[in-house]
């Protein structure tokens, strides 16, 4: 419209009435688009300038930024620093070339992950013999399994060619967390080759709901200014200069079509940004993107991740069950007395402080904690927050680990006198286990003990026969504890000869080494003497039980999607309240074929009102055949929990929702890299500024400090933006309406001349 006013023939007034409003919106625009890239630019700039060190041989250690890093550096990460790129790892200063990862920024999971050092590179005498090396690294191809790795590596030395494989355990994978030691590695991928950046969707341009709703309008009042161009032309009489007219009178008409709504729904947009940042109740609040403040008004279903986002990741020892008796927070003083009586007393065998004693003991042998030394502070580092609450409270109580390496580990008691055990065989825990297990030897009695603890539902069949497991696991479940099962058995030299003969024979084989070494272990987990069972508490966020049930009284549905364990999901949705107390809880079967996937479905047809908790394996086989269905089942639920879920997985189920669900508007909330795809694929990403990191806060579209704060994000600033811009929209359309009216009379009073209204400045207002 604002060209056709070059063309004298149906030119009405001056040019600049035309171009000065048309000018204007853009340059707001413009800015507004120009300020949004600037912050990004500024965020990204921050953590591509983060500092490391860099071995080389002419400088030794010196400084360079994340983003210089290249492949085939050799790096220094320090403890509690940000892994830069995919790195083999291959020094610490750990003797036995050990160190801990924490990788909840990746796949979600609290568990710190053990990673060893190449063995040869660790006995090296300095770091800097590793220059000198004529060593050659292979790395498989990016690929976006996080749980797999495949390399070799080969040295030439004087003596010869030593080589060797590298597998996930060597590997640092970006965006984790170092949580013990220093490391120096190798870095075998960066940028977009990283494991973090392979699991993370592109972005997409956001567009709001009320935006498109108000485009969709602009529409058809486009349509009806050329309708009723077309009626004034017809009744004025159709003559050789019809076209002539009709454009006239389209260009009179055009108020109709609100042109000056997008800057002023822009500058709207700029002041509610400004408001949710200086809003006291929700501090520290930042809004990323100024183009989307009304979505968070029209919020029909919030995705929210777990850890460290609805729990602090805080584990907090809370009871013990001994079958006959139970100990909570308040009495743990009296199984302190009841240790060292036990410990320091000529007792019996069969009597309750015994068995105390007992049942701490194996909790104070049965994990993979390692105490650390640093500044004359000892921490414990371990591979699940859950057994450095257990370790914590056995030393509340008497009983304290001291040392502990590869082959052998002490126990400090209150008295100061130290038992010391032989580590002959260590299980760790697996998903498909639910359960570890350790061999050990005290020294003092030469007594050899099979200590194993493990979920409920998989210990259950190994005790001794009791009557008071499955009812007092089910009592603790209500509280929203973790629980784990503790059990003993003692083995006889033959048993244990027997054992390892067969444990060593299934580690020589090559074909599904890992199913005969389990099927060993598995015939030794028999008739085992069932010690205690045990309560742990992970910590909600503040306020988390109080804003759930604020959501759900909004009419917002409160999705879980986790990379946790099923079990820790479900004991989270009980305790922060997203399963009510009423739900009936249907926990969705594995399923491998469509036929398993077609049964549980209709298992699930069946029930109604029910809260559903399914595995990301299992969502995966169901969205593969029954893609419709799974999305009209899964949206019936009045809750839902989704554990064990890979970061794509999470934007799968936003696309999900966006495809099957339109036109309701999805939010995501989440605090971690393994966040990043389900905030940039939902309607509304909100990402909460963590401790570890703040890829997810960076990546969203609105920060926030905690998950209580969403409350008011989305119930009072998300509603008053939407109001004030629906307000806004009808205001300026219906001034558009009044103006051609008037001038649609005015044209019909003057034989239908094509002539406005308004002369000169008025044409612009």
């Amino acid at each position: 419209m604002a060209c056709s006013q070059f063309i004298p023939a149906i030119q009405i007034g001056s040019p600049i009435t035309y171009w000065g409003p048309l000018g204007f919106v853009l340059t707001i625009t413009i800015i507004r688009e120009a300020f949004d890239d600037l912050c990004r630019y500024l965020r990204d700039r921050e953590m591509n300038s983060e500092k490391y060190e860099k071995l080389t041989y002419a400088d030794g250690f010196h400084p360079i930024e994340s983003a210089d890093i290249q492949v085939g550096d050799l790096i220094v990460i320090h403890k509690d620093k940000r892994v830069p790129a995919d790195v083999v790892l291959l020094r610490t200063t750990d003797k036995s070339g050990a160190c801990f990862i924490r990788t909840d920024q990746l796949d979600g999971e609290t568990d710190w992950k053990l990673r060893i050092a190449v063995p040869f590179t660790q006995n090296l005498h300095d770091d800097m013999d590793i220059l000198n090396l004529n060593c050659e690294v292979y790395a498989e191809k990016p690929q976006k399994d996080i749980h797999a790795f495949v390399g070799t590596y080969r040295v030439n030395t004087l003596d010869g060619v030593q080589d060797g494989s590298l597998s996930v355990e060597n590997v640092l994978w970006a965006n984790t967390v170092l949580a013990s030691g220093t490391a120096i590695g190798l870095v075998v991928y960066t940028g977009r080759e990283t494991r973090s950046v392979m699991n993370t969707t592109l972005p997409e341009s956001k567009v709001g709901l009320l935006d498109l709703e108000v485009n969709n309008l602009t529409k058809i009042l486009f349509l009806f200014v050329v309708v009723l161009s077309s009626v004034m032309v017809v009744m004025k009489g159709i003559d050789a200069n019809w076209y002539r007219y009709l454009m006239r009178f389209v260009l009179l008409f055009s108020y109709i079509i609100p042109i000056s709504l997008r800057v002023n729904l822009d500058m709207a947009k700029l002041f509610y940004s400004w408001q949710i940042g200086r809003d006291q109740a929700i501090p520290d609040t930042v809004v990323r993107s100024s183009t989307i403040p009304e979505e968070l008004g029209r919020i029909s279903f919030l995705l929210s991740d777990k850890t460290g986002t609805l729990t602090k990741n805080e584990m907090r020892f809370k009871k013990i069950h001994l079958g006959t008796v139970s100990f909570g927070s308040e009495a743990f003083q009296d199984v302190s007395r009841h240790v060292e009586s036990a410990y320091t007393g000529k007792l019996a065998r069969h009597s309750f402080s015994a068995k105390l004693q007992a049942a701490v003991e194996a909790i104070a042998l049965c994990h993979n904690v390692t105490p650390i030394e640093e500044n004359g502070l000892v921490t414990y580092q371990a591979a699940s927050p859950d057994e450095v609450a257990l370790v914590h409270w056995t030393e509340q109580v008497g009983v304290k680990l001291a040392f502990r390496d590869l082959h052998n580990m002490q126990l400090q008691l209150s008295n100061g006198i130290r038992k010391s055990f032989q580590i002959l065989h260590l299980f760790p825990f697996t998903s498909e286990s639910k359960r570890m297990g350790i061999i050990v030897k005290d020294e003092t009695t030469d007594e050899v003990s099979l200590l194993i603890k493990g979920a409920d539902t998989v210990m259950g069949p190994m005790v001794q026969y009791n009557d008071w497991l499955d009812e007092e696991c089910s009592n603790m479940a209500r509280e929203g504890l973790r629980t784990l099962v503790v059990a003993k058995k003692i083995l006889t030299p033959e048993q244990l000869s027997d054992f390892e003969k067969q444990y060593h024979a299934a580690k020589m084989t090559v074909a599904d080494r890992s199913e005969h070494m389990a099927a060993v272990v598995r015939r030794l987990e028999t008739d085992l003497q069932l010690l205690c069972l045990t309560g742990v508490e992970d910590r909600l966020q503040d306020q988390v039980t109080t804003s759930l049930e604020l959501l759900r009284n909004a009419g917002i549905k409160v999705w879980m999607l986790t990379g946790d364990k099923l079990e820790t999901a479900i004991c989270i949705a009980k305790s922060s309240g997203l399963f009510s107390k009423s739900d009936n809880i249907h926990v969705f079967g594995q399923v491998q074929s469509r036929t398993e996937a077609h049964n549980e479905l209709n298992a699930l047809r069946k029930k109604s009102d029910v809260a559903l908790v399914m595995t990301g394996s299992a969502l995966n086989v169901c969205l593969q055949y029954y893609e419709a269905e799974v999305a009209e089942l899964v949206c019936s639920c009045t809750a839902v929990v989704c554990c064990r879920c890979s970061p794509e997985q999470k934007a799968q189920i936003v696309n999900l929702l966006k495809r099957y669900r339109k036109p309701l508007r999805v939010a995501a909330v989440g605090d971690g890299g393994n966040d990043v795809s389900m905030i940039q694929a939902a309607h509304a990403g909100i990402g909460i500024d963590a401790h570890e990191g703040k890829q997810a806060s960076l990546a969203a579209d609105f920060s926030i400090t905690q998950f209580s704060h969403i409350c008011r994000l989305l119930l009072v600033h998300g509603r008053f933006c939407y109001k004030r811009s629906c307000a806004l929209s009808q205001f300026v359309m219906h001034r558009g309406l009044i103006i051609s009216v008037m001038q649609a009379i005015f044209s019909c009073v003057f034989y239908f001349a094509s002539v406005s209204l308004y002369q000169g400045v008025l044409m612009v207002a």
